[in-house]
């Protein structure tokens, strides 16, 4: 831990937007003690995204100047859904959904984190209270205040529904403080009206209030909005070094220093062009993500196939059953090889969007003879291979 607390409360603050109330971080370390340290997160989906990474990053700071990082999975949280920066109510997850969701999120949180100075804990653990517990902790605010927040004013301005859960979020968000005990809590900015709730809980049930540092959200893969599942402008760390690289590598230029910033610490290269900094960029997050030399081999596997126009090395295999016609209808071979749907393999049929050994399908085409595809490479967009077994 470091032995001064104002230089270390300047270096966990160096790219944050908010260390508020002014002083109060420096003033927890200056306890001289091990700091708890909250984040939050709800298991809304299977992935963590690169997003997520930014403040899991900041907790890791904490971990590395010896403080207890207290990791919260939202399990219960989450039967409600987060309305931070929605316009209209979340769809409710069911417990089957939330669960497989949970499974997943240690191990990539740990991609980050040290285990060895994390606590996990999930807040359904004492958010299923009784309800005398539930009206003292309704007592500790008010409507007014919370529909203060600009989601909430936003959509009263609007007249778009809020429901009474989610009125309810930013006190049961804050009520996790006061059950961990929380010295500091991490969020992005779109969580500081609710990290400034958990204060005033925290003072309500006789504790410290946390101090509270929020982060910058990153930008997704369109340059534009939040890495969001719902926009689908995300890059979960639990995907293929190969997704990870190509993903990245679709960035807009304008984006590049903000991921630069916020995913490696530092400046993208001057003497790189954007193109190239864009390729170290991806080498960088696919070795972090899917382990040493991953980059390396992503590169190779996207030039050998974007830039030479050549079908990777290794591709799934897909079955195809003969049915004693010598045909192979091509939108039941997509859907069989790539998931998609029959009518959205016909559109891409259509549009001149499949390939078989790097031969378009001419457009309309849709049953083709055995021998036409029986060990050939089917391929689906840029990125999408198979090879055909007709058995």
């Amino acid at each position: 831990m470091s032995p001064d607390p104002a230089q270390a409360a300047a270096w966990l603050s160096r790219n944050a937007v908010d260390c508020l109330p002014e002083g109060e971080l420096a003033r927890k370390l200056e306890l001289g003690r091990p700091l708890r340290v909250k984040l939050g997160v709800d298991p809304t989906a299977p992935d963590l995204t690169l997003g997520h990474t930014v403040v899991l990053g900041k907790l890791r700071e904490f971990q590395e100047l010896g403080h207890t990082a207290v990791l919260i999975i939202g399990d219960g949280t989450t039967r409600i859904g987060d309305p931070s920066g929605r316009t209209s109510t979340r769809p409710i997850l069911s417990d089957e959904e939330i669960a497989a969701n949970v499974a997943t999120y240690k191990e990539q949180a740990f991609k980050v984190l040290d285990p060895d100075l994390t606590e996990l804990r999930f807040n359904a653990d004492w958010l299923m209270m009784d309800m005398p517990a539930l009206f003292r902790l309704l007592s500790s605010s008010t409507v007014a205040h919370v529909i203060e927040r600009e989601d909430f004013a936003k959509r009263l301005a609007e007249g778009s529904p809020i429901s009474m859960l989610e009125l309810l979020y930013p006190l049961l968000q804050g009520y996790d403080s006061v059950a961990i005990q929380a010295d500091v809590e991490l969020g992005g900015t779109d969580q500081t009206f609710n990290l400034l709730m958990g204060r005033n809980i925290q003072r309500a049930y006789g504790q410290e209030s946390q101090a509270i540092l929020t982060t910058p959200l990153l930008v997704g893969t369109d340059g534009k909005d939040k890495m969001s599942k719902s926009v689908g402008n995300y890059i979960g760390v639990s995907e293929p070094a190969g997704d990870i690289y190509g993903k990245t590598l679709s960035l807009p230029d304008s984006a590049l220093g903000q991921w630069y910033a916020l995913l490696l610490g530092s400046e993208p290269p001057a003497d790189l062009a954007p193109r190239d900094a864009k390729r170290a960029l991806a080498r960088a997050l696919a070795d972090r993500y899917a382990g040493a030399g991953a980059g390396a081999d992503a590169e190779a596997a996207f030039d050998r196939v974007h830039l030479r126009h050549e079908a990777p090395e290794e591709m799934p295999d897909v079955e195809w059953a003969a049915d004693g016609r010598g045909i192979v209808h091509l939108p039941g071979l997509l859907h069989q090889a790539f998931g998609v749907s029959t009518s959205e393999a016909r559109r891409s049929l259509a549009q001149g969007g499949v390939r078989i050994d790097g031969e378009p399908v001419p457009g309309g085409e849709l049953d083709v003879s055995i021998a036409a595809v029986d060990g050939r490479v089917l391929q689906l967009g840029k990125r999408r291979f198979a090879r055909v077994r007709v058995r």
